[in-house]
């Protein structure tokens, strides 16, 4: 199955994956209804985090394929399918903000992967639309010290991200 048939298929489906994308930022708002004031505690916090998952892997690979529709395939934002390409990100946006009002994000287990796991794919998409749109006679316009300090400032934050990842000294 290639990539444009799982989202054919999805589209086939509009109704079940729009079901998903609600359902999550409305069990958000059940669970920090029904949390009360233990939410940073051991159940709570694993639902949290389980919600943050759910929505934000969809969310994320949502968001990594508008940049890459963008940027390289050059997509007309009016061809864009709405329950596919936007929901997501809008679901996970909602999803987070709502969970952020009842508990802090630093207690929920694995949030600073996905942040860090986000940085490492902003910082692969950005070095390869550079080199995607670099040509050969621009880069040698370019003053030397310029290019390594960008590629300096990729480099950390890619490190940054990678040790968040992967769970490293902070």
């Amino acid at each position: 199955m290639t990539v444009q048939e799982f989202f054919d298929l999805l589209a086939a489906n509009s109704v079940a994956v729009l079901t998903f994308f609600f359902c999550l930022p409305f069990s958000a708002l059940l669970s920090n209804y029904l949390s009360g004031a233990s939410a940073a505690s051991a159940p709570w916090k694993y639902l949290y985090s389980g919600l943050i998952y759910l929505v934000s892997i969809p969310g994320l690979f949502a968001l990594t394929l508008l940049f890459y529709l963008f940027l390289f395939e050059r997509v007309n934002v009016m061809e864009l399918d709405i329950v596919l390409h936007i929901l997501p990100i809008v679901s996970m946006i909602a999803t987070i903000l709502i969970i952020q009002k009842k508990v802090s994000l630093d207690l929920i287990p694995g949030f600073d992967k996905i942040t860090g796991f986000l940085t490492v794919i902003t910082v692969v998409l950005i070095v390869l639309w550079v080199l995607d749109r670099t040509r050969l006679w621009v880069v040698t316009f370019l003053p030397l010290p310029f290019a390594l300090l960008i590629f300096a400032v990729l480099l950390v934050l890619f490190l940054w991200g990678w040790r968040r990842i992967s769970g490293g000294n902070r």
